[in-house]
């Protein structure tokens, strides 16, 4: 029967067993978002038949509409699918909290050992292996976003005003969105899925609980006199948590200038190390928000006011991940019929390429230059690297990096560790 496909082909589990499963998956999610939700789908799809295809499917739809990481918001909207609140917080939060702590301790190892020439060498590798990676992620996206010259326009708009004027993402990403809602709709209508009731008063109440989580937090820090740097964080990334759509490599996109130019909190080679230390981590990428959080209060005045910005940039990032799904699971099935949301979804996943290429571009140059310039010629931001300070064993750890991921399809953790032990092997001959 139809209406049989459509519904879980198994009972619920108990929350002890799903609870079992949520963790086993946070453990386990290594290699971004892709990687995650397909073990998300073996486990509750295939394995366990806790959620049919057309459930899960609608889901990851929905999920991808929102800002902020998909895989983490996927996992959230499955717990509270089996068994309501309790269930969605357990499972978003055991997606986390694996990787959190080993980015909390990787960030507390950094700071203290960074300078050691051993690290040091360490991380020159893991540098030219991201930029492999932030290279692949373009691709990736950019074979699934493009598929019409109005995708092509949309990507180069936001790639020129990123890179070339400043202009701000959210800017971009609410233009594309109207862009994609009003010209870049689907030819064919789908029908409209028509949900059960749901109380807009229970709804509203969702809301304003959790926004009451997310930002009180903020308002106690503030009434209690707490070092400003943690209001930046908490401020920064909370704004960040409301426009990261597209991705991880859109909200780096996004952060690393903000945070290398415009607050100074850490260098360009800090960023890129946070991201290395992130794809090595179990749990979504977005956790570079937990190392640039911890690097911006250890910079400011040592390692407990860094863990404590580490903590706050935490609860910004993945308290409205939680306000978004509780608020919206109840109407996933009528959004993920929309087509106009759909045409809106790809235009600001156009959009989102010509970001990455942005922070491609960045991030090459400071990779591969020691040396370089922030100029500004009116209205245009331009960075010119010193032709002299190019750094040759990046330069060749790059094209290894390339071989190895394009050519070999090495996996990211394998490029990330040969990249590094050649650059200390490098330096200790050298």
């Amino acid at each position: 029967m139809s209406n049989q496909r459509e519904t879980a082909a198994s009972a619920s589990p108990s929350l002890a067993q799903a609870t079992r499963v949520w963790w086993k998956i946070g453990i386990l999610s290594f290699g971004g978002p892709a990687a995650q939700i397909a073990l998300m789908h073996k486990e509750v799809v295939e394995d366990k038949a806790w959620l049919s295809e057309q459930q899960f499917l609608n889901a990851l739809s929905f999920c991808m509409l929102l800002p902020g990481p998909e895989a983490m918001q996927l996992a959230a909207y499955a717990g509270w699918r089996l068994h309501g609140t309790l269930g969605g917080l357990i499972a978003g939060l055991l997606f986390i909290i694996p990787g959190a702590v080993v980015m909390m301790a990787l960030a507390i190892i950094y700071s203290i050992f960074g300078d050691v020439p051993l690290v040091s060498a360490l991380f020159y590798g893991v540098k030219a292996a991201v930029l492999v990676i932030v290279v692949e992620a373009l691709v990736r996206v950019s074979k699934k976003a493009l598929l019409l010259k109005l995708h092509w326009a949309i990507a180069a708009f936001a790639f020129t005003g990123i890179f070339f004027l400043s202009i701000p993402y959210p800017l971009i990403v609410l233009t594309a969105g109207l862009i994609g809602w009003f010209v870049g709709i689907t030819t064919e209508e789908e029908p409209v899925t028509h949900t059960p009731y749901v109380s807009l008063s229970k709804t509203l109440i969702t809301i304003v609980i959790w926004l009451a989580i997310w930002m009180l937090p903020l308002l106690a820090l503030g009434l209690l006199g707490a070092a400003d740097i943690l209001l930046d964080v908490g401020m920064f990334f909370s704004k960040l948590a409301v426009v990261t759509f597209g991705g991880a490599y859109a909200v780096l996109a996004y952060m690393a200038q903000d945070v290398v130019v415009q607050f100074g909190w850490l260098n360009a080679g800090e960023m890129i190390d946070a991201l290395g230390l992130a794809e090595t981590t179990p749990g979504p990428l977005i956790l570079v928000t937990q190392f640039v959080g911890f690097l911006a209060g250890f910079n400011e005045s040592g390692i407990f006011l860094g863990v404590a910005a580490a903590l706050v940039a935490l609860w910004v990032t993945f308290a409205p991940c939680f306000l978004w799904i509780f608020a919206g699971a109840p109407y996933i099935e009528w959004i993920a019929s929309q087509p106009r949301l759909k045409g809106s979804l790809r235009a600001i996943t156009a959009a989102v390429v010509g970001v990455i290429l942005n922070l491609s571009i960045w991030f090459a140059l400071h990779v591969l230059f020691s040396n370089v310039n922030r100029e500004q010629l009116g209205p245009l931001t331009l960075w010119r690297p010193e032709l002299a300070s190019v750094e040759w064993l990046a330069v060749g750890l790059f094209v290894l990096s390339c071989l190895l991921a394009f050519r070999l399809h090495w996996g990211v953790i394998k490029i990330l560790l040969v990249a590094s032990a050649l650059s200390v092997a490098v330096r200790v001959i050298y």
